[in-house]
């Protein structure tokens, strides 16, 4: 099966750090990819790369075929506008630490807002769409709701509801659970199992090890900016290679 998503030869730098050195990285239609580590490895910044939030310096990605940022003429890549890279970033949707939900609308509004005002759907077909999914992460009853009426596990979950509203080829997720507190996690990590079981491209950066255990078909483990080793969870998290990965996992078990 073609990749949705590939990246080739990734370099980005802030200043003179060298945050992702040469990172190769592919992911196939359906498939859930944890992407591990320490803090301070990269793996959150390779996320901003796929999703275009951070300009590659070197190398390029391919999302579901077209070259992320650029269009080819011949051998020679010319930068987009910013409202092609805009329909491109659609392609991928994207949930962060922190929930980023607008907190003067509702619930509802907060999701039907990208595929009406971005995407140009209507709006009754937005809404009948909003609520389906505000029933698939459980929160059916809260439609008319307002962000800081919520738990921090319910902003979340709208935050997933609000990124697949724009109907995207793949997910991205860096960290969804880490400013959740404890008993709040597993509501979210709920939703995304069953995205998971039903067939969603994920790629996930987490330190919930369990999660990578249960769901993921590859787990990747990054430090220092580079791709250390990859494998199925069991490779990974039960018999490491690597005494990098060995170490971490050690460590967080």
């Amino acid at each position: 099966m073609e990749a949705i998503i590939e990246a080739h030869g990734l370099q980005k730098y802030f200043g003179t750090f060298h945050v992702l050195k040469d990172i190769d990285f592919s992911i196939r239609k359906g498939e859930v990819v944890c992407i591990i580590g320490p803090s301070g490895s990269g793996k959150s910044t390779f996320l901003r790369c796929i999703n275009q939030l951070e300009q590659i310096d070197s190398g390029y990605v391919l999302v579901d075929g077209e070259i992320a940022g650029y269009r080819r003429d011949g051998n020679r890549l010319f930068p987009l506008a910013d409202r092609d890279i805009a329909r491109q970033r659609q392609a991928v949707g994207m949930v962060f630490q922190k929930f980023h939900l607008f907190p003067h609308r509702t619930v509802l509004q907060n999701i039907i807002e990208g595929p009406v005002g971005v995407q140009r759907r209507s709006r009754q077909e937005c809404v009948g769409e909003a609520r389906i999914l505000l029933e698939r992460v459980g929160l059916a009853d809260k439609a008319q709701s307002y962000p800081g009426e919520l738990s921090g596990g319910q902003q979340q979950r709208i935050a997933i509801a609000r990124a697949l509203a724009m109907k995207p080829k793949a997910m991205l997720f860096d960290e969804p659970t880490s400013a959740l507190d404890p008993e709040l996690v597993g509501e979210v990590l709920g939703v995304m199992k069953e995205l998971a079981a039903s067939g969603t491209t994920m790629i996930v950066v987490t330190h919930e090890i369990g999660f990578c255990r249960e769901v993921a078909d590859r787990v990747v483990f990054m430090d220092g900016g580079m791709i250390v080793e990859t494998g199925t969870p069991g490779e990974i998290l039960e018999n490491p290679r690597n005494p990098r990965v060995k170490n971490f996992i050690s460590a967080v078990l």
